[in-house]
């Protein structure tokens, strides 16, 4: 057992259900009236799990952003994502795609046409991260990794954490993230650890989404959403006798104003209204 402190808890949230895109369903814990976010989170939704009959299945149709970044993670689907830098991609089972909006762009997550045409379960996450006002007119750019392309982490008793950005237990992911953050899925085993340390100062958040475990000598069922206090200190995840699994997001805070209206986010109502324009006038994406 690590003698390493423990980071302090400030809250555990359960998320709530809303309805979201073309009409599917996602529980969210933040933002919700009591958390307007998570510096430097602005938004956490995990979409399903739900069957589709064949026909059925429904997505984001195109819309617009500016000023932070969007990450789009699979546990089991398939979407095709298309947007106005050219970029057209599938993202599938275990895959992720990590699109920075900056200065503007109009995109879509929809079903791929084999998976509307057969139908199945689908389920996944969607996370946007805060741009710092230096970065939030930086060109748009877009990342995409399959799940064989983001290392593992096989724990002791067969579990595994899948590393998408930052470190966890010595494995790096992929993702060139434009700040330091941390982006991990742990599926783990009855009995397995997580033992995570944080960057201090930094924020630190564990989402249980399937099954209990233990955070931090807590009690934690899903689906509820762990936020730490900033200062140093591990991050203990302990599965119980079933299965169970977690996300893992650290980031370092920006400490600036946050100036929000859907799908736009900057540091002042006027750049807000600025961005409303240019999207109306199409000067959003040029």
């Amino acid at each position: 057992m690590s003698t390493t402190q423990l980071r302090s808890i400030n809250q555990i949230v359960a998320a709530k259900r809303t309805v979201e895109g073309g009409g599917f369903v996602v529980h969210r814990p933040f933002p919700t009236p009591e958390i307007d976010h998570i510096d430097p989170f602005l938004l956490l939704d995990e979409m399903g799990p739900v069957h589709y009959e064949p026909g059925k299945a429904v997505g984001a149709p195109s819309h617009p952003h500016r000023g932070f970044e969007t990450v789009t993670y699979l546990i089991s689907g398939a979407m095709e994502h298309q947007d106005t830098t050219g970029t057209r991609a599938v993202i599938q089972s275990g895959g992720v795609q990590w699109m920075t909006a900056g200065s503007g762009v109009v995109h879509s997550e929809l079903p791929t046409d084999e998976f509307l045409k057969q139908g199945g379960n689908m389920h996944g996450f969607q996370l946007w991260v805060n741009l710092p006002a230096s970065k939030k007119m930086i060109p748009p750019r877009y990342q995409g990794y399959d799940s064989d392309e983001l290392p593992t982490v096989t724990l002791p008793n067969g579990g595994i954490i899948k590393v998408v950005a930052g470190e966890v237990h010595g494995v790096v992911g992929p993702v060139e993230t434009t700040r330091p953050m941390t982006y991990a899925h742990a599926i783990l085993n009855a009995g397995d650890v997580i033992e995570w340390i944080p960057a201090d100062g930094h924020s630190a958040l564990v989402h249980v989404f399937d099954g209990h475990v233990t955070v931090n000598d807590h009690e934690v069922s899903a689906i509820n959403l762990v936020i730490f206090d900033r200062k140093a200190g591990q991050v203990r995840v302990v599965a119980g006798d079933l299965p169970a699994q977690v996300l893992l997001l650290g980031g370092q805070p920006l400490g600036e104003p946050v100036s929000r209206y859907g799908p736009f986010v900057m540091n002042s109502r006027q750049e807000i209204v600025q961005a409303i324009e240019d999207f109306q006038s199409g000067q959003l994406v040029k």
